[in-house]
């Protein structure tokens, strides 16, 4: 199978480390929701949107919702292709998330992972993302 990257805004290639492993030498599950918020962080500095200057304008995306199907285990020293696009809807930015294994293009995990914005505790429309993400978003 190929990883059809046309259909995605971004990917990442991400490295499964020894330790990410459980008792039965397969990556455990939490683990795969770290690599889903890697991807997501290493969007988010692509486009130009600091983690640490949003924090300084009182500005926390939240993850509200996740949604995961886990469709093969990957091993140690498995290299996995994280690839995401994204869609606003009201206030949530939407970012549909795939994990491939690289070395077969088999679809690894597939996610949906809702984002909002808090501003300074209160939840707003998150526009400051929205132009940043504009190039980006699908409709």
């Amino acid at each position: 199978m190929k990883i059809d990257k046309e259909k995605y805004v971004f990917s990442l290639e991400i490295k499964v480390r020894d330790y990410e492993l459980d008792c039965e030498g397969i990556v455990n599950n939490a683990n795969y929701i770290h690599y889903l918020e890697l991807t997501r962080h290493e969007f988010c500095e692509m486009v130009g949107v600091s983690f640490k200057q949003m924090l300084k304008d009182g500005l926390i995306p939240v993850a509200n919702r996740i949604e995961i199907d886990y469709r093969r285990s990957e091993r140690s020293g498995d290299t996995l292709v994280s690839c995401l696009w994204v869609e606003r809807k009201g206030v949530r930015f939407l970012f549909h998330q795939d994990l491939y294994d690289k070395a077969t293009g088999e679809l690894a995990v597939n996610a949906l992972v809702s984002i909002v914005m808090l501003q300074n505790g209160v939840l707003t429309r998150g526009d400051e993302l929205a132009e940043a993400f504009s190039p980006y978003l699908q409709p």
